[in-house]
């Protein structure tokens, strides 16, 4: 579904537990997760560590999303 909505010029950020899959399916801005059940958070921090760390996923996927790619990017 990643290709086929960048196929029509919107930019797709592709935020993915298991970046080897995304690069399979043709994701050309892949921003790493933290693990599958829990992609955005780790309920094992305190409530302030996991907001930073949520944060900081968004925000690369906010980079990500602004920035031209020619080829499949992961933003580490």
């Amino acid at each position: 579904m990643v290709k086929e909505i960048e196929k029509t010029g919107i930019p797709v950020v592709h935020i993915c537990t298991v970046v080897p899959i995304s690069l399979t399916v043709g994701a050309n801005r892949i921003v790493p997760a933290v693990a599958i059940p829990h992609p955005l958070g780790n309920p094992a921090l305190d409530k302030a560590e996991e907001k930073k760390l949520r944060r900081t996923i968004i925000e690369k996927a906010l980079l990500a999303l602004t920035t031209a790619v020619a080829e499949q990017t992961v933003f580490e």
